[in-house]
């Protein structure tokens, strides 16, 4: 048949959209205006192969793979389908490749289209990307813009850049157009610290008589019970002594203060995760998260490690001391803003 199909992994799509517009691929940290972005995927892809679009699909992860609100929305849009596969309770998608590379074999196999256009950069697809052009269809990988890359394009891993037919990319304008920051609805209360702001350490010995004194002189006073609803008291987990590193108490464009490139970017990652985080909560999960300090959450954590492997590749966040420092600076920021 002579006409197009277009395949989208909504996770590469608004992973990728999310770190140009907020800096994180955290979904709360975006707001997507998704018809037009479905269509100015739909023009470009047609103004590269002449041809009608026989539909798009749209691959994404949902509870259960029951259909949200906003995936209702998606389906309803001329020409969508959307395909949905299970999000695990750590944030992890299920099923999702699997569901696109059957279809993506199956269209080709029956003959259905014979241009198919990718928007994905997982390598698990490149088999199927290959048994479909086995059936005769080309295969097109659809990608952002990256000059700074040997690929031309950012987040596709390179054994799935090898086997398309084609590679074209995406118009800057249409992520400006269709993304945007997400910007809090109202304020959260502060999290302001139950006790009074301490001084300076004191010296070893003024400790010792300041006990002394204090031991004889106080007694304990009763704890009051805390409201539920009440602020959260800010708690900051000691953290142990690194002289060897100097930390600035504002982001830079080169992290704090670090001459190594790679640590750099990851204090940036943690600083612009806990940002966006922060300002699209409620007050219930910064309760929650607080009081598993210094623990996070799986989806935080996994998108701390996504965003840092789009800057440095995964065989450098795959360091320990790269995973600390992320997870350092989203704490460290967090202090700050509450």
């Amino acid at each position: 048949m002579d006409q197009q199909a277009i395949f989208i992994d909504a996770g590469f799509l608004l992973a990728v959209g999310g770190m140009q517009t907020a800096g994180t691929s955290l979904r709360s940290a975006t707001t997507v205006n998704f018809e037009p972005l479905i269509e100015g995927i739909r023009k470009c892809t047609q103004e590269f192969s002449g041809l009608p679009t026989l539909r798009t699909y749209w691959y994404d992860a949902s509870k259960d793979a029951l259909f949200t609100e906003q995936h209702k929305r998606i389906g309803m849009i001329s020409g969508v389908k959307v395909r949905l596969g299970r999000m695990s309770v750590d944030g992890t998608q299920k099923g999702v490749d699997l569901k696109l590379g059957l279809d993506l074999v199956g269209i080709a196999r029956n003959r259905g289209v014979n241009t198919v256009f990718l928007l994905s950069g997982d390598d698990d697809l490149a088999e199927a990307v290959e048994a479909a052009q086995d059936f005769g269809v080309k295969v097109v990988l659809v990608g952002f813009e990256d000059s700074s890359h040997r690929l031309g394009v950012t987040s596709v891993a390179e054994h799935l850049a090898l086997r398309v037919d084609s590679i074209i990319t995406l118009p800057a304008d249409l992520v400006r157009k269709c993304f945007s920051k997400q910007e809090k609805a109202s304020p959260l209360s502060p999290v302001t610290s139950a006790a009074p702001a301490l001084p300076a350490p004191p010296s070893v010995k003024a400790v010792a008589g300041a006990v002394a004194v204090n031991s004889a002189a106080q007694k304990p006073k009763p704890t009051a019970a805390v409201h539920p609803t009440a602020s959260v008291p800010s708690f900051r987990a000691p953290r142990p002594d690194s002289p060897e590193l100097v930390y600035s108490s504002g982001r830079s464009g080169t992290g704090a203060g670090y001459e190594d490139s790679a640590m750099g970017a990851a204090y940036d990652v943690g600083f612009a995760v806990a940002e966006s985080w922060y300002n699209n909560t409620t007050q219930i999960a910064l309760r929650e998260l607080v009081a598993e300090r210094p623990i996070l959450p799986p989806e935080i954590d996994r998108v701390l490690l996504k965003d840092c492997a789009s800057k440095i590749g995964e065989q450098k966040t795959d360091y320990q001391g790269i995973r600390k420092e992320l997870r350092r600076a989203f704490w460290e920021r967090l202090d700050q803003l509450a």
